[in-house]
């Protein structure tokens, strides 16, 4: 059996971090995504929540619906849950008052967008920050118009920017966007493996 050429290892040893960089995903930032299916309006919420920078405000409880033009959004089953507070975003997503969902699954999750006093972001009781969640609403007979909820993204934050400090409401078929980061280390990653290439055959 050869050897394994020596001039081969560094860039065999370059691969596998650039391989292993993009196999590691951080934890995904909460959102729920309102989309048309068939004859339904379906909200499907899944992702991560970091409460810090967030202050408790208390038990609560609610009910699954949305009110657009108040800047709601509960999805998950009639419960229980602990409230939040101290975060900023959008006050609105559209002009609907109030539609309760038909069907839900899941844990009870949701925020309201206005500055009312009774504002707050719901979590499960007892939420640990970074664990997994994930609920959905369903609105039967539903579409956007008769929802009056206007297509978008919908972001609300908090904190010092630290990752999953954010609640995303995506309307329709808009993305979130991932600042480039992604883009950013590709380029990186090309860069290097080209100048070691150079390097190697010298």
């Amino acid at each position: 059996m050869k050897a394994f050429p020596k001039k081969l290892l560094p860039l065999t040893l370059f691969g596998i971090a650039i391989t292993s960089l993009f196999s590691v995903q951080p934890a995904q930032a909460y959102t729920v995504r309102l989309q048309q299916m068939g004859s339904n309006v379906v909200a499907t919420g899944s992702g991560a929540i970091n409460l810090m920078g967030l202050s408790f405000a208390g038990p609560g409880g609610a009910s699954p619906f949305i009110s657009p033009q108040s800047g709601i959004i509960f999805t998950g089953p009639l419960g229980s849950a602990d409230r939040y507070v101290g975060y900023t975003g959008p006050t609105s997503f559209g002009s609907g008052q109030f539609s309760v969902a038909n069907a839900t699954s899941g844990v009870l999750v949701g925020i309201i967008g206005n500055t009312s006093p009774g504002a707050a972001l719901l979590v499960p009781p007892g939420y640990v920050s970074g664990n997994a969640l994930s609920s959905s609403s369903t609105f039967d007979n539903a579409t956007f118009a008769s929802l009056e909820v206007t297509p978008g993204t919908y972001v609300w934050t908090w904190g010092t920017g630290l990752p999953n400090q954010n609640f995303t409401l995506i309307i329709g078929g808009a993305g979130v966007p991932d600042g480039g980061s992604t883009v950013s280390l590709l380029g990186c990653a090309l860069v290097g493996l080209a100048a070691l290439r150079r390097k190697l055959l010298c």
